[in-house]
């Protein structure tokens, strides 16, 4: 696997494997998903052979909502998760999708007109300073998006300040394989395969080497178990999915 050779700072930020000033992150980040937004839930079913829908869905079996309740998908981009949230909320519920990316944001609209769905809120917004009050939410969730956020234990610290007293944190992201021998092949499919195919589908083959690094520099299973706990959660857990490719931590605010 491919290795970055310099070391963070309190100055800088990983971007892949390149040390980038901390507040140029969040820019090129976002240029990375304003490349791809059209073809984002494309590339998701090609890349994952549909595996991601998967995933989200064992996701979604854990949020604890119920009808009336209310709900925070960060990070949530084109809003599968939050259409799905939607109909676990009900009529009566109230269902945020946040992302800092504006053309995610429009996929993500454009899927609920699409859907019939218009009582979901778009609110455009940096994970590491959200913009609600305290105690607002029964569940935040965010899929595959913690990885780009420049200071992580930021934006754990802000979902766990929005959730209410009971309510719960799930946090689906790509992680460290712990299946005996899938490593090294999932390294060749990641830094060979996923480029490739970026480049056939979204015409941005940097967009998708930038996600392999970006999943390598993503702290391992353990190490956001911890992160979370840090940030105040509590019966913080993991789930490993796809042999540890996927994992979903779950904590929660007491």
């Amino acid at each position: 696997m491919p290795v970055r050779m310099n070391p963070p700072s309190d100055k800088t930020a990983d971007f892949g494997f390149e040390q980038v000033p901390r507040a140029e992150k969040a820019e090129r980040v976002r240029g990375v998903f304003d490349s791809v937004a059209s073809r984002y839930d494309l590339m998701n079913d090609l890349m994952s052979f549909g595996a991601h829908r998967l995933w989200k869905r064992f996701a979604l079996a854990q949020t604890g909502l119920r009808p009336g309740m209310q709900a925070l998908d960060l990070a949530g981009g084109t809003g599968d998760l939050a259409l799905a949230l939607a109909a676990q909320v009900g009529e009566t519920g109230r269902v945020v999708l946040s992302d800092i990316n504006a053309a995610m944001l429009e996929q993500g609209r454009a899927r609920m007109i699409d859907a019939g769905v218009l009582r979901v809120e778009f609110v455009q917004a940096d994970a590491e300073d959200l913009p609600f009050p305290d105690r607002s939410f029964d569940a935040v969730t965010i899929a595959f998006g913690l990885r780009n956020v420049t200071d992580k234990d930021a934006a754990l610290r802000n979902m766990y300040r929005v959730l209410k007293p009971g309510g719960r944190a799930l946090v689906l992201e790509f992680s460290t394989p712990t299946a005996p021998g899938l490593a090294p092949v999932y390294d060749a499919y990641s830094f060979k395969v996923l480029p490739a195919l970026g480049r056939m589908v979204t015409g941005d083959e940097d967009a998708y080497r930038y996600l392999a690094e970006s999943i390598r520099m993503h702290p391992d299973q353990a190490t956001l178990k911890a992160m979370m706990e840090t940030a105040g959660f509590e019966r913080v857990s993991f789930a490993n999915l796809a042999g540890g490719i996927v994992a979903l931590h779950k904590g929660f605010k007491f």
